[in-house]
């Protein structure tokens, strides 16, 4: 009798097992992308496609967008708008890096009469970077649905400002699909904007880092009156199951690269700590090689001093490691370059912008010859200004290579920026 009773233990067992193990291999694929909220995340795309696109029953439509404008199923949104009985697509306007991100920074695209969609592309970064009247006379509404990054020098915000211009001068309606910032809403960095630098990597006065969504950001320049043509018709999308306090990577998103040289979700915190120094092109920051944006380096630098001379500084929130690498294009293609491997650990406690200044404060120590700034160009100098937002701060920091000497520049005009932004928050 005990052996029958075990045996019955033993296969009560093994069945137990068995089911756990199938419920693991059935779940095993979901593991990394179920949102950490307690309901799911959709963006204002998903909204929109949940609602038969009801929104947009009966009008013709121009779709603004790129390889990011996708579904939490990875559709994109122009295959899920042609089998929408209640859209008419019209017309679609590719941003920079073109309809799928594959064209490299600055690089003009044209248009493109016949595409596999049946309706004509528009580019929005050639010989117009605002639709004119002849790409809209057909339409009743442009819907802008691309994923932004949250930095003031990433084209798309100015792209989406331009074509609300256009929107309200040809009478349509702007609708913004919404997506969250890959860089939250905690992190706000950076000077105002100072008008006069105006630029298409800086239109609105608005800092580097803005901590908006797009749509609280269209709302923003709607309503502040930043649009030259006065407010347009704006409609927002809003995501569903979002707030301001959740990290990007617990929405349960798949990253889409937003352009050749951000490839996942934590890019463009690295963006901010070198991509303005980037503009210079006298130190590699990584675009050209595998981690771009994550090293600063050039031919000359020791890459264990400088490394050992930025974690002397203890810097919360950052590490460095020494690095050593060939670049396969960019800054100094084909050459040994040292330098330093930025790891960012919590960009709550560290300043990012103030990275690629560190960087160059202890470089300068080490390299008091070679002055970026002085070995740059006019033009390199007017793009580092430009994306800057202003000059005062490389001609403040170029006297003594002291990161302390701009602290308080970088942050003119950020308390009244905090103040007004939050008229325009979509979200608690």
């Amino acid at each position: 009798m005990k052996t029958f009773l075990t045996t019955i233990k033993i296969f009560l067992f093994i069945i137990a097992v068995f089911i756990i193990q199938l419920d693991c291999v059935a779940n095993s694929g979901n593991v990394h992308i179920e949102p950490q909220l307690e309901q799911p995340f959709m963006t204002g795309l998903d909204v929109l496609l949940e609602g038969n696109c009801s929104h947009l029953k009966g009008k013709k439509v121009g779709l603004i967008t790129n390889q990011t404008g996708v579904t939490h199923r990875m559709v994109q949104n122009i295959d899920a708008f042609i089998k929408s009985e209640n859209v008419n697509l019209k017309a679609i306007f590719s941003p920079e890096h073109g309809l799928f991100g594959s064209v490299s920074a600055g690089e003009k695209i044209h248009n493109k009469a016949d595409t596999i969609y049946g309706v004509p592309l528009y580019s929005l970064y050639g010989n117009n970077k605002k639709p004119n009247k002849d790409m809209l006379k057909n339409l009743d509404i442009l819907v802008f649905d691309i994923q932004d990054i949250g930095i003031r020098s990433y084209t798309y915000i100015s792209t989406m400002g331009l074509a609300m211009e256009a929107a309200q001068e040809s009478g349509l309606e702007f609708l913004v699909l919404d997506r969250p910032n890959p860089l939250g809403h905690k992190k706000i960095e950076g000077n105002i904007l100072d008008m006069s630098f105006k630029s298409f990597i800086g239109r609105y006065p608005i800092p580097y880092v803005h901590g908006l969504t797009s749509g609280e950001l269209a709302k923003m320049i709607n309503e502040q009156g930043w649009l030259e043509s006065g407010e347009c018709d704006l409609k927002i999308i809003k995501m569903k199951n979002y707030n301001r306090h959740v990290n990007y990577n617990d929405l349960g998103m798949l990253w889409v690269p937003t352009s050749p040289h951000v490839p996942n979700a934590n890019t463009p915190s690295y963006m901010v700590a070198t991509g303005i120094v980037g503009e210079l092109g006298f130190f590699s920051n990584g675009v050209g090689y595998t981690t771009p944006f994550m090293t600063l380096a050039a031919p000359w630098i020791n890459a264990n001093k400088l490394a050992e001379k930025m974690n002397l500084l203890g810097l919360e929130g950052v590490t460095f490691r020494p690095v050593n690498y060939k670049p396969y294009y960019a800054s100094y293609r084909g050459e040994d370059v040292g330098g330093i491997h930025i790891y960012i650990t919590d960009q709550d406690k560290i300043d990012l912008i103030l990275v690629q200044f560190y960087f160059m404060q202890e470089h300068n120590k080490l390299y008091p010859s070679r002055s970026p700034f002085i070995q740059a160009s006019k033009d390199q100098l007017d793009m580092f200004d430009k994306a800057m937002g202003n000059d005062i701060i490389r001609k403040t920091f170029e006297k003594n290579f002291i990161v302390e000497d701009i602290k308080s520049i970088l942050k003119t005009g950020l308390d009244d920026y905090l103040i007004i932004k939050k008229q325009y928050h979509l979200y608690d």
